[in-house]
């Protein structure tokens, strides 16, 4: 079965929600909202640490300063043993760091990877709330893995958008919850 074909028989109790924005857009805010409520949730960080990075350790400590004491923080870039191994409600923030960690794949192994996460995505019956960086959006990368990372978000994402029970945009500081203004396109 191709991915294509695994994603299309998604059934109706994907716990999937998923919030994609822009850079500063408010996407994790609003993905860190809607499971405000939940003291058992693990917030996945889904990057590698940059321990030289001044902005990056700010903007860090802002997301932790934001988040209620109860969530269990797992800092992390592997993210499909995560997902095999945790079975309680997920927020994940963000998957760009998924698409980071096998930048440098070759394409067959990408897609094998891609489709195990979202093979794992869809069978979770726990609440996985995924946040996520448009970012196809402006101007094209003068640099090969700039582009090959554009390309694999965006179907990644597409992908993800499919099994989900909800997908929201994050713009300028405004959630739309899109499934209710728009058409699937198919493919």
């Amino acid at each position: 079965m191709t991915l294509e074909q695994n994603v299309n028989t998604v059934n109706n109790s994907s716990q999937v929600i998923f919030v994609s924005g822009g850079t500063k857009s408010g996407k994790s805010e609003f993905a860190e909202y809607l499971g405000k409520e939940i003291s058992s949730l693990s917030y996945i960080a889904l990057s590698e640490q940059r321990l030289k990075d001044e902005n990056w350790k700010q903007k860090i400590s802002k997301h932790r300063e934001r988040r209620p004491k109860s969530w269990r923080l797992i800092e992390t870039t592997d993210l499909i043993t995560i997902l095999s191994q945790n079975s309680g409600p997920l927020l994940i923030d963000s998957i760009g760091g998924f698409v980071m960690e096998s930048i440098c794949k070759e394409n067959d192994a990408w897609l094998c990877k891609m489709n195990s996460l979202i093979n794992h995505l869809r069978n979770r019956m726990s609440l996985t709330i995924i946040v996520g960086e448009q970012v196809g959006w402006s101007l094209v990368s003068e640099y090969e893995i700039g582009n090959k990372y554009i390309e694999r978000i965006g179907e990644l994402q597409k992908m993800i958008s499919k099994i989900s029970k909800e997908n929201w945009l994050a713009l300028n500081g405004r959630a739309i919850k899109i499934d209710e203004i728009s058409l699937e396109i198919p493919f």
